[in-house]
């Protein structure tokens, strides 16, 4: 089964508000994914302590070293 993907954008552009994409499988929440202007940050479910958080450098080289590979378009 796919992924559920739901997005909250208040928004046009990211000023002073991450965008919130919430990511479910199977009907259970895996986790929601804050991004900004600044990093992408990850909010595992269950967790309301810590988020994980990536520079979109840093970002980009995971992408680059552990995102397979897929035709654009």
């Amino acid at each position: 089964m796919a992924h559920e993907v739901t997005m909250d954008i208040s928004t046009k552009f990211l000023l002073h508000k991450d965008v919130t994409i919430d990511v479910k499988k199977d009907g259970r929440k895996l986790g929601t994914a804050l991004i900004s202007k600044g990093n992408i940050e990850w909010v595992p479910a269950g967790n309301s302590v810590n988020k994980k958080r990536l520079s979109w450098a840093k970002f980009a080289e995971l992408m680059v070293a552990e995102g397979k590979d897929v035709r654009i378009g």
